[in-house]
């Protein structure tokens, strides 16, 4: 049986732990919407490596850019990916970026992902496959920012043979469901600007979303918003419009809903399973890809459907073993007793057995020391 270790934590917004080997040199970077504003800049932050081998491939051909090295495609199986099979190469796992976008620029580039220029935003990650394993949105105020980078940097890294995925966490179906608790007020004020730049677009969805991250400062400098006193509590003009210019954009069938529904809630990459919260046996039972399609659809569909099958999917977004939510593999040391400590190895080694896979990645709970790891490793 295997054990556990003890869990350590690890402390930035952002922690990246790389898998394997292998970089190559960057793509150009694509063209975007007009008014191209500075590129963003990188700050200092300690990614977390650690070293290992994916190889057991899983999943049937689909869309993932050349080979190139004599390695072979990266293949995708799912609508949202499910199986991904990536033969030889790096993979990069990033845990909760939560609209810190000076953080996120700082772990791919640490990573070896992500041009150090202060005037671009270029993939120079070659091949590599980058995970990240949700949380993109709240408690920061560059959320649209950090999901335009994602989505650029993977179509640069198609071009090269690598890809990056995304994998929804709590507060991504949180906030399609409206519920925008731990919202910033800065992420408030971005989706007012981006609407704003969206119609500047003449409403061309793809233009304004790509480019975002090239804009986003220039707006901020160019349309600045008040201090938080603009958020005080009687100010009900000014919170009236960011909710709602952010339900426009996240609303179940709005474009940023939408876009997350492009991403799974949990994805195998060879013999690795990545997901926010953790994945449990009563959730391969009931069906991984069932899962991702299920929350896919739910984001997709307008809330004003009243099929019973575009209700919220329960087993991967709601209560404390879902998906999304379960921390059950990345307690902290006050809460992990030895009782619980053998619990959460026994159910992760019968998960992974299931699975096929040899390590689950995970995030959702903050870890201020390291990286959980052996059976799995917590970014949260």
């Amino acid at each position: 049986m295997a054990v556990l270790p003890p869990p350590v934590r690890v402390a930035a917004a952002a922690a990246a732990t790389t898998f394997g080997l292998s970089t190559s040199p960057a793509a150009a970077t694509p063209a975007g919407c007009r008014r191209c504003g500075p590129r963003g800049r990188a700050a200092v932050h300690v990614a977390i490596s650690a070293s290992g081998r994916a190889s057991f491939s899983r999943g049937a051909a689909g869309d993932g850019g050349g080979g190139g090295g004599g390695r072979p495609a990266i293949t995708v199986a799912g609508d949202p990916p499910t199986f991904v099979t990536a033969p030889g190469r790096r993979i990069v796992a990033v845990g909760d970026l939560h609209g810190d976008l000076n953080q996120t620029r700082a772990a791919l580039v640490m990573a070896g992902l992500l041009s150090s220029e202060s005037d671009g935003h270029v993939w120079t990650g070659g091949q590599t496959v980058l995970v990240q394993v949700g949380d993109i949105l709240d408690r920061g105020e560059d959320e649209i920012a950090i999901l335009s980078l994602l989505s650029s940097l993977n179509m640069q890294a198609k071009s090269q043979g690598g890809a990056v995925f995304q994998v929804n966490g709590n507060h991504e179906t949180i906030n399609v469901e409206g519920d925008y608790r731990y919202v910033d007020p800065g992420a408030f004020d971005e989706c007012i600007r981006f609407m704003e730049y969206l119609d500047e677009c003449d409403g061309n969805w793809d233009d304004a979303f790509l480019n975002w991250v090239n804009v986003c400062e220039r707006w901020k400098e160019e349309y600045p918003m008040s201090p938080n006193g603009d958020w005080r509590p009687w100010n009900f003009v000014k919170k009236q419009k960011g909710i709602a210019a952010r339900s426009s954009l996240f609303k179940r069938g709005g474009p940023l809903a939408c876009e997350l529904a492009r991403h799974p809630v949990v994805l195998s990459v060879n013999d690795w399973i990545f997901c926010h919260g953790g994945l449990l046996p009563h959730h391969v039972e009931y069906g991984i890809e069932r899962m991702n399609r299920e929350v896919s659809v739910w984001m997709k569909s307008s809330s004003g459907d009243s099929d019973d099958e575009l209700d919220i999917p329960f087993i991967a977004t709601r209560g404390y073993d879902s998906v999304v939510w379960s921390r059950l593999y990345s307690q902290g040391p006050t809460e992990m007793t030895r009782h619980s400590w053998k619990l959460s190895s026994v159910v992760a080694e019968r998960t992974l057995k299931s699975v096929g896979a040899k390590g689950m990645v995970v995030g959702h709970t903050p870890q201020t020391r390291g990286v959980n790891w052996y059976l799995l490793f917590s970014l949260g």
